[in-house]
């Protein structure tokens, strides 16, 4: 019986044994060109040989060795990388089953081409196109090292970033911001905070969507910015270490780690940063008529101010994934941000033609935030039988708070009393997701996906406003400027997406997106400090409704070089923000106030886009022709304060309430050119021009018709003169522009950095100085029927920054799995065809 059992045995095996002994093998040694010495860390890589995409890998050992086991009989090709080398790459390796091949002996040389003494190799941002999205890899991005992920994004064609760090794409700031595909719960309701403290070192690629494909949430009025974060997925352990210092007082530190084999790969980093930012400006309000009519003289009011902003930002990053099979994936990954905001602004005042105040007056505002957010997300992935079918899933939860208080002191020379005021603020916010994702390839180049996704965010603000006009000392509780404040935002969606190739060179995606948006949101008026919280007046407000979002994309290849034309259409909505619905009066500035709307309607845009992408050997070209037409435009209106009832200390105030003005089209021409001048030279170009119509529906506040031509363009370069030291220098331009009720002027900056390889490679020290001539300055000015407003502001002033990096342990530049280099992979949705 025994006998029988193990014979039993034998022949179960004999299929496995069988099909392994049917496996090949491939082996070699890897070695300095020069030194003949033996490379280790060495990335190993076997490609298909049509595509080049990548199939399987290995690094070289202590000796140089490597071996890459368990490949099937093909023909193959294979890459060989390192630091500070050219890549090595082989085509046409052919294995027979079993074979075992030893390859000849893979010389590595230095990354250089010497012309006349000077060193060739330039490293510029890459751009890459996917059927729905652009994709620029910034991680070698020079001017933005030791800054953060606002000043980045302001370095990637066709975006803009304001004062207030509000990133805007082809001319509207109404983009949806996602980090790994999702969107980040450690923002709370302030995206731009979160962007001001994330360190620009952490960000691997920038992935620009002006047309998303159904398979994302239709939010987002000009499209999508998907910020990639930087995680590694090399063999071993390694790491990094990164310090900065800088102008201001500005500081900044940085830790990565990352260790990795057959089954795990765990990785976590810490980030400090201390962010001083300088500015200054200046506001003119002139009146020309106030509640009573006609004004003898007008009335003025101007003022200067200064202002330091101080933000001390810890983030900490975990995670890992855990390669179950070839097949499965599971992967844990928790965020954690705790920001210290420190805010102090001084403003000098000067007052014409208003008696109680005098001619001068002066106010100093000092701020204090504590912020804590942080997110847990899980990631399932599951290969099936198909080449390409897969199933993944993402369930995530996020939360944010804040506390901050907020003290004014307003000082007159004339008869009027000086105000003193202190506002106390909470947020809490929540929020829940939960995705999955199937992919269906039927053949080759036919596919079909499909997916279901729930967003609820949820969250709780309140601010209780205590201010004193008497002198007396005592802060009493202003009920005009405390309310609390409740939000719920719901969005449920399915999703389906049809992707094939019609012919050998036309290709097409189809996509259809039905949401189910709900949105309530109940404003509570604050009588009493003693009342118990929520039990005041309450108005509420909202919507709830169904809405489809179809796209379509057609991509035709010209000749045999990869160049394509592309037409591409998609449905998009933009939903209000918590603070736009939200009707309580903001004074955090008594000269001017802002105001949300409950009542506000989502607006609906429609996006058309014709695109036309050619490369030469040196050269990659990118044009595209878009139109957006948009319906129910949300927009900040000002009005006069004689229209509400307020103190007769804030009629000389601005006053801003959100409304939908009107409807609004932009048509318009997009350019992105990148040019190797030299092989040690390259430059890269954006230029955006476009035609904006807006038609207002609102009389008797001042709005007028829109017909102008704008354009905005940024200008980067890069040299490398010799193997270990470059340059990098980018220069932008934005044209002034005609709005409803006024315009904003023109504003250009030019930025530069230089960098050192220092220890071998392994370290590197880089001196920036952004905004070199300290010309980025925003202005604007506004014509009501009752007043004319001017007002600049400068965010930031000229800074220099020095920043020292070291890497540690086995590095590996080639990057082979987009899918687990951290966030959404470039096919999500679309990809290539």
């Amino acid at each position: 019986m025994l006998l029988i059992r193990n014979l039993s045995a034998v022949l179960l095996l004999l299929p496995v044994l069988s099909q392994a002994q049917q496996k090949a093998q491939i082996r070699g040694i890897v070695v300095d060109a020069e030194t003949k010495a033996p490379i280790a860390g060495a990335s190993v890589n076997i490609l298909t040989q049509a595509t080049k995409a990548y199939l399987r890998g290995a690094q070289s050992q202590q000796n140089g060795q490597f071996s890459i086991d368990n490949l099937d009989a093909s023909t193959f090709a294979l890459r060989v990388a390192n630091v500070g080398y050219d890549d090595y790459l082989q085509d046409n390796v052919s294995l027979t089953a079993g074979q075992q091949l030893k390859i000849d002996t893979v010389f590595l040389h230095t990354e250089s081409k010497v012309i006349s003494e000077v060193t060739v190799q330039g490293r510029t941002p890459d751009m890459k196109i996917g059927i729905d999205r652009k994709i620029f890899d910034v991680s070698q991005s020079l001017v933005s090292a030791g800054g953060t992920a606002s000043e980045l994004l302001a370095n990637v064609p066709t975006l803009q970033v304001d004062q207030d760090g509000t990133v805007s794409l082809r001319g509207s700031s109404n983009v949806r911001i996602l980090i790994d595909g999702k969107e980040s719960a450690m923002a709370g309701s302030d995206i731009a905070a979160l962007l001001q403290s994330l360190p620009a070192e952490v960000i691997d690629k920038v992935e620009i969507m002006t047309n998303p494909s159904s398979k994302y949430d239709a939010e987002g009025q000009s499209g999508i910015i998907n910020i990639v974060l930087k995680k590694n997925a090399r063999i071993g352990f390694n790491g990094s270490v990164n310090a900065t210092g800088g102008s201001f007082g500005n500081a900044m530190g940085s830790a990565t780690l990352n260790y990795r084999d057959s089954k795990f790969n765990h990785f976590g980093s810490y980030n400090f940063n201390r962010r001083v930012n300088r500015g200054d400006g200046f506001n003119e309000n002139i009146i020309y008529r106030d509640n009573t009519g006609e004004l003898e003289a007008p009335r003025r009011i101007y003022s200067e101010n200064d202002s330091r902003r101080t933000g001390l930002n810890h983030t900490v990053r975990l995670g890992s994934d855990y390669f179950m099979t070839d097949k499965t994936t599971f992967s844990l990954a928790g965020n954690l941000s705790l920001r210290d905001n420190n805010r102090r602004q001084e403003l000098m005042y000067q007052y014409n033609n208003i008696p109680e105040n005098g001619p001068t007056g002066s106010r100093v505002s000092q701020q204090y935030e504590d912020d804590l957010g942080f997110d847990l997300q899980f990631d399932f992935r599951q290969v099936l039988g198909r080449p390409g079918e897969e199933i993944t899933a993402n369930a995530s939860y996020g939360y944010s708070t804040e506390d901050g208080t907020n003290d004014f002191n307003e000082i007159f020379a004339g008869s009027r009393l000086d105000i003193v005021r202190q506002n106390l603020t909470t947020e809490m916010g929540k929020n829940y997701n939960a995705q999955i994702d199937y992919v269906l390839p039927i053949a080759e180049n036919h596919k079909f996906e499909a997916g279901y996704r729930s967003i609820i965010r949820t969250s709780e603000d309140s601010q209780y406003s205590f201010v004193d006009r008497t002198n007396t000392g005592n802060l009493n509780l202003d009920g005009l400027f405390s309310n609390e404040f409740d939000l719920k935002n719901e969005v449920h969606a399915v999703y389906a997406n049809y992707q094939r190739m019609l012919t050998s060179k036309l290709g097409a995606q189809f996509g259809l997106r039905g949401e189910q948006m709900r949105l309530t949101s109940t404003y509570y008026a604050v009588e009493s400090e003693a009342a118990e919280p929520r039990t005041g007046p309450a108005t509420n407000g909202g919507f709830d409704f169904f809405r489809l979002f179809p796209s379509a994309y057609l991509t035709y290849e010209v000749g045999n070089q990869g160049d394509k034309i592309q037409m591409s259409y998609s449905r998009r909505i933009r939903r209000p923000n918590g603070w736009q619905v939200n009707p309580f009066l903001n004074a955090s500035d008594e000269s001017n106030l802002r105001q949300g709307n409950p009542n506000l309607r989502p607006e609906d845009i429609h996006a058309a886009e014709v695109a036309y992408s050619k490369s030469y050997n040196r050269w990659n070209f990118v044009s595209s022709l878009f139109y957006r037409r948009t319906s129910d435009m949300i927009n900040p209106l000002q009005r006069d304060p004689s229209e509400i009832d307020l103190p007769q200390e804030f009629q000389n105030a601005s006053y801003f309430v959100w409304e939908n003005v009107g409807r609004s089209d932009d048509a318009g021409l997009e350019l992105i050119s990148k040019v190797d001048l030299a092989p040690w030279w390259d430059v890269t170009a954006n230029a955006n021009i476009f035609n904006n119509r807006i038609r207002p529906d609102i009389e008797g506040v001042g709005l007028n018709r829109v017909n102008t031509i704008n354009w905005d363009g940024n200008l980067m370069t890069n040299v490398k003169f010799m193997p270990t030291f470059s340059l990098q220098m980018r220069g932008d331009y934005r044209s002034g522009r005609e709005r409803p009720q006024g315009r904003m002027n023109a504003m250009w900056g030019v930025d530069m950095a230089l960098k050192k390889d220092v220890l071998r490679n392994k370290g590197s020290i880089l001196f920036n100085v952004r905004d070199v001539f300290n010309s980025r300055r925003f202005e604007m000015e506004s014509f009501l029927p009752d007043r004319s407003i001017a007002s600049a502001n400068r965010w930031n002033r000229r800074m220099l920054t020095l920043t020292f990096t070291y890497r540690f342990g086995v590095q590996d530049l080639f990057k082979r799995d987009d899918n687990k280099n951290g966030g959404a992979p470039e096919e999500m949705g679309g990809g290539e065809f």
